[in-house]
């Protein structure tokens, strides 16, 4: 050891031990402050990226979940909804959007609603419709409308109007309803299986600049109207020559008697049964006339009792029988007994003299007029039939018209006021029954009347 001591001291080596030695602790200090650095930065970078991912997650997430949910909205799916468990101010915005989105649910079903509601209307709707733009093209037609036109909805709308539809006189009111921005009518004839009279009325449309939109056309179907028109005409003329008739009779032989035929026994006889023949017609058309106008009225009122049909038919008997000698008619009658039903007795007894008296009429000389009353449980069946000279096919819709006679000239020569069975069918209709006829020319007629028990 201590030779170890005595050994002389090596400075320079001493010099490069502390050197190295000093060195290393130099390092030693930077290596550990880099470490240091790197872990302050390395946890400076991690603090970032919590502080990123919380804004991303408390910011960023809502407002793209948000923005999706508009997107969804726009696209109309109003059942888009934001789920996202935040609070504060994006918070407040899922809940408004989340609120509009279930107001524009409720809105979109209201008007779902409505546009069905106005669809069922415009397609129930009697008058046919069509709607078009103003550059001449069909945005909706209804259920009328097809009806009227044929075709179906595919083959009209997104067309131009004078490419699908062929009647002229629509064209013309169309234009006219864009040229003159104002409401037309016109009415026309459309020939199809059936002939129909149709009203057409073109209105305009403006927007809220009052600027011409477009054109609501509007097809009323007048068929029934026309027929009631023609009715009416064809009722005026035939009452004034109804009248006519007689009250010319009545005038003329008042006058020859007035010229001096009165002291003509013979001739004043003749002519005197001729006006009280004459007075007896026009009485019977006045009187006809009011019957039907009572049956007509809505407020009439039947007077129900209970009808026994023997009794009924007692009452008649000898007048029709009568009636029928004086035509030289066979009147045979077949009925059930104890038959009774709930209706108007006057009208029923009316019902049964009209036809009868009617069968006599129209049947020739030593032919059969045959009355038959049968109970079918919920009807009475009153059947009158006759070997005269029958109803041709295409006259039978006509016979309860009044004033229709399918023979004139015989009509008139029995003195029938041509209203018979157009009170018959009223009587029928007030009790709520009904009414059949099959007839066959030259070999006879039979009218089924069924009374409601």
């Amino acid at each position: 050891m201590k030779a170890l001591f005595k050994r002389p001291i090596n400075y320079y080596a001493l010099g490069i031990t502390l050197l190295v030695a000093i060195t290393g602790l130099v390092l030693f200090q930077v290596i550990d402050n880099y470490i240091v650095l790197i872990s302050v930065l390395l946890t400076e970078y991690i603090i970032l990226i919590m502080i990123l991912l919380h804004v991303y997650d408390t910011y960023i997430k809502p407002i793209q979940k948000a923005t999706k949910t508009m997107d969804q909205l726009v696209k109309g799916n109003f059942r888009a909804r934001m789920h996202h468990p935040i609070t504060g101010s994006i918070g407040a915005l899922s809940t408004k959007i989340n609120a509009l989105a279930r107001n524009l649910s409720e809105l979109s079903i209201h008007e779902q609603m409505q546009a069905e509601q106005f669809s069922t209307v415009i397609d129930n709707t009697e008058s046919g419709m069509a709607l078009i733009d103003e550059k001449g093209y069909i945005h909706l037609v209804n259920r009328k409308f097809i009806s009227m036109f044929g075709k179906s909805q595919r083959d009209y709308i997104g067309y131009l109007y004078y490419d699908v539809i062929s009647n002229e006189k629509v064209h013309r009111i169309v234009q006219e309803t864009f040229l003159y921005e104002k409401n037309v009518k016109k009415s026309f004839i459309q020939d199809n299986a059936s002939k129909q009279y149709i009203e057409i009325v073109g209105a305009p449309i403006f927007n809220e600049r009052n600027i011409l939109k477009g054109a609501v056309l509007v097809f009323y179907d007048i068929t029934e109207l026309k027929k009631l028109e023609v009715m009416r005409k064809d009722f005026v003329a035939n009452v004034s020559h109804e009248l006519k008739t007689p009250i010319t009779s009545i005038k003329g032989f008042a006058e020859t008697l007035l010229d001096g035929a009165i002291d003509d026994k013979e001739a004043r006889q003749h002519f005197t049964q001729i006006i009280y023949d004459e007075s007896n017609r026009l009485q019977s058309l006045v009187e006809d006339l009011l019957t039907l106008s009572r049956l007509e009225k809505e407020e009439y009122q039947l007077t129900i009792s209970e009808v026994n049909v023997s009794s009924l038919i007692d009452e008649i008997t000898p007048m029709i029988e009568q009636y029928a000698g004086q035509h030289d008619i066979n009147f045979i009658l077949e009925s059930s007994e104890n038959i009774t039903f709930n209706a108007d007795h006057d009208r029923v007894k009316q019902v049964l003299i009209n036809l009868l008296t009617n069968a006599i009429n129209y049947t020739p000389s030593n032919g059969k007029v045959t009355l038959a009353v049968t109970d079918n449980q919920e009807f009475v069946q009153i059947e009158v039939s006759d070997t005269g000279i029958g109803i041709p096919r295409d006259a039978l819709p006509r016979i309860f018209e009044r004033f229709y006679r399918v023979d004139k000239a015989r009509s008139r020569n029995t003195g029938g006021t041509g209203l018979g069975l157009a009170i018959v069918k009223h009587i029928v209709d007030v009790h709520e029954g009904k009414i059949e006829v099959d007839s066959e020319v030259n070999k006879g007629t039979t009218i089924k009347v069924y009374f409601p028990k």
